[in-house]
């Protein structure tokens, strides 16, 4: 999921280990944004953008508002020290951090942050110091049982202080950790992080206070729009646009709205008939990245029959990953290859193939463990000879799964089909549940009322840290229950989890590296994500629209964003 260095740079082989690193070559392009000067963009215009959810959380450092649509809009709204280019190489952003600088590695590792004295929440109250403070204090893991999506490297500071003045922030922290430029992206106001209340409740369904080129403008949940609009106050270069329209409707919609010049930009996905559709449209294209981004099936640990290990690992082995991705990529001129890492892409330096026998296709292998772990045919039972493979049962109970998919989404469909014959193989009855697009995660994977459910993570520019919530395993809240955050899946470890925590406290980046694939190693074997390939970033745009389309690992700049002077 996550970028570690540039997309044309080096990857590995192998199945772990120490095998050396050789070079591969750049799928694609690492961005594709048609960048324009901003002289040569025009002044105004309104950009009408197709997202595939109407979120309901905006606060992005709560579990509910973990979402890319949220991340989508919120990234035009909301303070982010650090921006990252097309190569993933992450530098302040002077409209909020002028300098930045590990000040000491001993005894402790401290990192001094100076700020722009300009930068103002849009209430007027400066952002300072004390806006990180609180929001470390929010995510350290040690609060009053709000539902955080991670508290990675949070949970690492000593302490947030203020260092010259209110517009210096020095960080201490307890034990190193290598990504500190990973945290405070987004920036909270202080109050959102005040107490648990206001970390759940002022965002919900509100954008009560930004920090940005952008301002939020309205919410239309007739229309399913969320508008922001042009912020005079803003203290950088002013934006082009006048407003941007965020426009809700399911992803198998997307394409038509854009076809039928509703929209002028779209993420169309991993889909060739949608991808076919869009390129067709006239004075349209469809832009093409290599996405730090992969498709992915999440199974859910604490469904009953999931909480078996075995029964996970052969539901994986039962798998053809290859032919699902060769059938979700046909069309797209996209190489269909599976990925064998939870962290790094094959074009990133670090990759490794991590899968081993979980990872290969091998049905005789699935059949095997579903036997040992007592999961039977009936033939097996001293029933009638079977010539063909039925449903398994153990204890009168029949091996049955059922496959969460958004409704109108042909992708999701098609891989459940997909899988639904394959697992029949081994004796597995599938069953496909369509469930509201808006519901998928906030009523369903959130929830965990899953068994198995297909959709994409969205890498960042940094190797282990903004993924290892996804892995880590649940923590206790008061009262006894379990709570795991941005693990979806529900499944991790002791053993996981340690190896994570040394890999990011390991500041030499090749010693890192090698670290993160053996915690790679570990989660393949929990069967908690079961990745497909690396998802190409395929979104339909107007042929004028300048500086934004597919992305990378590029930050966009939403004050650049706009449409070519004619």
């Amino acid at each position: 999921m996550l970028a570690v260095g540039a997309l044309a740079g080096t990857s590995g082989c192998g199945s772990g280990g120490e095998r050396t690193e050789q070079a591969v070559p750049t799928v694609a392009r690492p961005s594709d944004i048609n960048p324009v000067p901003r002289e040569r963009v025009a002044d105004g215009g309104v950009l009408r953008w197709g997202i595939d959810d109407f979120p309901l959380q905006w606060n992005r450092n709560h579990v509910d508002g973990n979402l890319p649509e949220v991340e989508l809009v919120t990234d035009a709204l909301m303070p982010a020290p650090f921006r990252s280019d097309e190569r993933a190489v992450v530098t302040p952003d002077p409209d909020y951090v002028t300098e930045a600088a590990l000040t000491s590695t001993r005894p402790r590792q401290v990192v001094t942050l100076t700020l722009n004295p300009k930068a103002r929440w849009s209430d007027g109250t400066p952002i300072t110091w004390a806006d990180f403070e609180a929001q470390w204090k929010a995510l350290d893991g040690r609060g009053d049982g709000r539902r955080v999506a991670s508290t990675t490297g949070y949970r690492d500071i000593k302490s947030v202080a203020k260092g010259r003045d209110d517009h210096q922030v020095v960080i201490t922290f307890t034990r190193p950790f290598a990504d500190w430029r990973s945290l405070f992206t987004p920036l909270y106001p202080k109050g959102t992080n005040a107490d648990r209340q206001a970390f759940d409740r002022s965002w919900l369904n509100a954008l009560p206070v930004t920090a940005g080129p952008f301002k939020f403008g309205a919410f239309d949940p007739a229309a399913r729009t969320v508008t922001i609009v042009r912020d005079p106050a803003w203290w950088g270069r002013p934006a082009k646009l006048d407003r941007i329209v965020f426009r809700a409707m399911p992803a198998g919609a997307l394409p038509g709205a854009f076809a039928a010049g509703e929209l002028d930009i779209a993420d169309v996905g991993a889909s060739a008939p949608a991808y076919s559709k869009a390129k067709n449209v006239p004075d349209a294209r469809v832009r093409q990245a290599a996405g730090p981004d992969f498709r992915h099936f999440t199974f859910n640990g604490e469904s009953p029959i999931l909480s078996d290990p075995a029964v996970r690992r052969a539901v994986a082995m039962g798998i053809d990953r290859a032919a699902i991705a060769r059938s979700d990529l046909a069309g797209l001129d996209w190489p269909g290859e599976p990925l064998d890492n939870h962290f790094f892409m094959p074009s990133q330096r670090g990759y490794r193939a991590n899968a081993a026998e979980i990872g290969r296709h091998d049905p005789a292998a699935a059949r095997r463990v579903l036997d040992q772990a007592g999961w039977r045919l009936p033939a097996q039972a001293g029933g009638p000879a079977l010539t063909a493979p039925t449903v398994r049962q153990k204890n009168g109970r029949p091996l049955r799964l059922t496959f969460l998919i958004p409704q109108g989404l042909q992708l999701g469909r098609s891989e459940g089909e997909l899988a639904q014959a394959m697992l029949k193989e081994i004796g597995i009855e599938l069953t496909l549940r369509e469930v509201p697009g808006d519901d998928f995660f906030a009523k369903y994977v959130i929830p965990g009322d899953y068994d198995i459910a297909p959709f994409s993570y969205i890498g960042t520019p940094y190797p282990l840290s903004s993924s290892q919530g996804l892995y880590a395993d649940g923590v206790r809240a008061p009262g006894g229950r379990k709570h795991w955050n941005a693990n979806l899946g529900r499944i991790g470890g002791a053993g996981i989890d340690a190896a994570m925590r040394k890999a990011s406290r390991e500041l030499d980046p090749a010693e890192a590296r090698t670290l993160t694939n053996r915690a790679d190693a570990l989660i393949w074997r929990q069967v908690n994500v079961l990745p497909l390939y690396q998802r190409p970033q395929n979104v339909a745009v107007r042929s004028g629209l300048a500086n934004a389309g597919a992305r990378g690992f590029h930050d966009l700049r939403y004050a650049d964003i706009g449409f070519t002077r004619q």
